[in-house]
Formats: structure tokens, sequence, C-alpha cells
């Protein structure tokens, strides 16, 4: 992880994840064309917020944790370009992730 990465720290209950890359090659070695790839809709939690608060103060920590795999919607979040990072990461409220992908 880049010192970039390190020093972005998620607000409230705001998660950063970097985006599985697509597949670009199948088993066997065929290329696959950028149009017929499809879109990933997974990947891995680098750094999350504190957490929320209800109305009455209560503090809601969040759910997920730096390392965890999960599911993405297929549209949303925020694309977050990093200084000397080639990665692709993306900015989601805790609510929009769909689910942790446990191994």
């Amino acid at each position: 992880m880049s010192n970039a990465v390190k020093r972005l720290v998620p607000l409230l209950d705001r998660v950063l994840i970097k985006r599985a890359e697509a597949l670009t090659k199948t088993a066997g070695g065929i290329v696959i064309p950028e149009k017929a790839q499809s879109k990933v809709l997974h990947g891995e939690v680098v750094a999350v917020g504190t957490g929320s608060r209800k109305e009455n103060g209560e503090f809601i920590p969040v759910l997920v944790k730096v390392g965890d795999k999960v599911l993405l919607p297929e549209y949303g979040g925020t694309k977050v370009s990093l200084e000397n990072d080639e990665k692709e990461y993306h900015l989601f409220k805790e609510s929009d992730i769909l689910a942790k992908i446990e191994n």
C-alpha cells in the first residue's frame, strides 16, 4: 500500500475500496477485448472511517474492516486518484456496499 493511501482517512461511514482488476486474458491465454470484459463488482477495503451517529448521539461503528473483500454496486462511489499511485480507488458510503465476501 502506498503512502498516499495510508494518509487518506475516510470520514464518518465512508470506505475506500481498491477495485479488483478486470480479467484481460482467459485461462487458455486468449486476450479479452476491453469491450467484452465484464464490469468488476468486487474489491478490497483499504481504509475505513470511524462510523456515524444516530440522531440521539449513539455511535454506529463501520461493519467492514481493512482487508475485507466486498461486493459493490454496478454504479456509484466516487473515483479517487492518489498521487504516485496507478491503482484505481473508489470511495463508497458503507450503506452502498452490498455484501462482505467471506473466504
